[in-house]
């Protein structure tokens, strides 16, 4: 009963999400790979893009294009949250979505009520975790906390809270979150790319990388696609 009532949640789910993808930008994804457990969803979305926003990126305007997806993804995100929370029956805490510009995809995060704090020790977590929190002094400051869990064999999410600035926090209070974002984005990415050994201490090869933040709550996801 279990495995059936989960087949049919993942099915509603694929296509609400196709649908208010659709309707809000013209056009929804190829596909919608939904994994879920105790602690997150994750929407992995294929092929998501319009004519208009290619046509931004050939010119390279991603500030652009990051811009109008985020008033986009403001709008609906209360509209997904809504359901998933009366289809899970369990608070989504805090959502997070990010895009890969260079293959048309993106993702969509929804984090389980507290479900998120009662994660596994799998091998190389505690490697990972230290390389994470390097980076991210070197960008900003070490995590005030660092936590991490598989979803499934293939998509590992990490969590980071307490990494703001005062400078960056001051960039919020004035209106600047988005040229933040969009800098912390390609500053953040890089780094953790080529410094975060994810291959020699999982032994696979990542296929996406996505990174979000929640400025209010000082919070941010990372989430690896691994080949």
């Amino acid at each position: 009963m279990y495995v059936l009532k989960y087949r049919q949640f993942i099915s509603q789910a694929t296509s609400f999400t196709t649908k208010l993808l659709r309707n809000r930008f013209g056009k929804g994804p190829q596909s919608v790979n939904i994994a879920l457990n105790d602690q997150c969803i994750i929407f992995h979305l294929r092929e998501f893009i319009s004519p208009v926003e290619n046509f931004l990126l050939s010119q390279e305007e991603e500030e652009a294009f990051r811009y109008t997806r985020e008033l986009v993804m403001k709008s609906m995100l209360p509209e997904l949250r809504a359901f998933l929370q009366e289809h899970l029956e369990t608070e989504v805490t805090d959502m997070y979505y990010d895009w890969g510009t260079h293959n048309a995809s993106g993702i969509i995060v929804g984090l389980l009520d507290a479900g998120w704090k009662d994660t596994l020790e799998y091998e190389g977590r505690d490697a990972i975790h230290a390389q994470i929190s390097e980076v991210t002094r070197h960008v900003q400051k070490a995590p005030e906390m660092i936590t991490s869990w598989w979803v499934n064999p293939k998509t590992l999410v990490v969590f980071r809270q307490g990494i703001l600035i005062l400078i960056e926090k001051e960039l919020i209070h004035l209106g600047q979150g988005n040229l933040l974002k969009t800098a912390k984005r390609r500053l953040e990415k890089r780094m953790l790319m080529q410094a975060v050994e994810l291959e020699n201490t999982l032994g696979q090869s990542v296929a996406d990388m996505y990174v979000d933040w929640s400025f209010d709550q000082d919070h941010s996801v990372i989430v690896y696609i691994f080949e």
